[in-house]
């Protein structure tokens, strides 16, 4: 998190926010958050979480339109965490602070738990569910009509306030966006290929219950970009652990995630979208100088440990080189 938010957030701002929402602030359990003020809490026998996001980084629409999107999507029974309407009977509360605002919204808490690193690597069933997930999820959006519009690629937060937050030694980085934001600006845009996606599918955006189900939450970087993009973010996140040294391990997990994937997405006649393997290398570029944007931002990297050292490395080199996680694997990786 930007850590000037991060002073102007005050514990009495996440108490008016619980009182909002009709629970008292002692209730309030602090849990993280990378963008986001995350808390939990329970109300009866049922788990909430209670997000406050800061005013300098969505708008009321952006908002209105994220929760609307969740809506419809829990509406035509995708699994996802609900929102949940304050005792005003609103989809969310703005909080004044004294030099920014932030707006509360509530939610369901996902049942299941984490699978995270290793478990998810190699996971052939988890694959499937993620690919089962994310087509149910864009079958949707070529439906959905919205009252409030989510914002375009383009104007995500971490590239256009990229020049602001990576040191003026990492100048190259710019410039392979520049060119990169080109090449996506030359994509074909179709309402088949192109709608509101979720913007950030991970292991850490989902859990799975005892049947395998995946309920997905954090729908923060939700925007209108290409549906391969969605496939792209969660490729990303298992790749990205393998090293330079396991580019064989890195391969063979591209191939089990992409057979099992389309598996799922591809159940009940779904279609895929058109040369989305393709259209992968670019939007894994793409993800990976968003991942080193955000580390600028809001980590003390001076603090980082060997892995992460080594991780900034080697994906600044991949940047600049204009090369991605795939690189070499086949006609996908081209």
């Amino acid at each position: 998190m930007d850590p000037h938010i991060k002073r102007m957030f005050l514990d009495e701002y996440a108490a008016e926010g619980a009182r909002r929402f009709g629970i008292s602030p002692k209730d309030l359990n602090f849990i993280g958050g990378f963008q986001n003020f995350i808390y939990s809490y329970t109300l009866g026998v049922s788990q909430y979480i209670l997000r406050f996001t800061p005013g300098t980084l969505r708008t009321s629409e952006g908002l209105a339109a994220e929760i609307e999107w969740i809506r419809y999507l829990a509406e035509k029974g995708v699994s996802v965490s609900a929102p949940v309407l304050s005792v005003n009977g609103r989809d969310y509360e703005r909080i004044h602070g004294n030099t920014m605002d932030f707006y509360a919204a509530a939610f369901n808490f996902a049942p299941g738990t984490k699978v995270g690193y290793p478990e998810c690597l190699g996971n052939p069933m988890l694959y499937e569910q993620c690919g089962r997930i994310t087509g149910r999820l864009h079958e949707l959006s070529k439906r959905y009509k919205p009252v409030f519009r989510r914002h375009t690629w383009e104007t995500n937060e971490y590239l256009v306030r990229a020049k602001d937050y990576l040191p003026a030694e990492l100048g190259p980085i710019l410039h392979a966006l520049d060119g990169l934001k080109a090449d996506l600006s030359s994509l074909p845009v179709t309402s088949d290929n192109f709608g509101l996606i979720h913007g950030d599918i991970n292991v850490g955006n989902f859990l799975v219950d005892e049947s395998g189900r995946i309920t997905l939450f954090d729908f923060d970087e939700c925007q209108y970009s290409w549906y391969s993009e969605d496939i792209a973010i969660q490729l990303y996140y298992l790749l990205y652990v393998f090293g330079e040294d396991s580019r064989s391990e890195r391969k063979a997990q591209y191939e089990l995630f992409i057979r099992h994937f389309e598996l799922g997405y591809a159940e009940d006649g779904r279609q895929l979208p058109d040369a989305w393997k393709s259209q992968l290398d670019l939007f894994l570029k793409l993800r990976e100088i968003i991942v080193v944007v955000g580390m600028h931002r809001s980590w003390d990297l001076t603090q980082a440990d060997d892995w992460t050292r080594g991780f900034l490395q080697e994906s600044t080199v991949r940047i600049i080189k204009g090369i991605s996680l795939i690189d070499g694997f086949g006609e996908e990786g081209q």
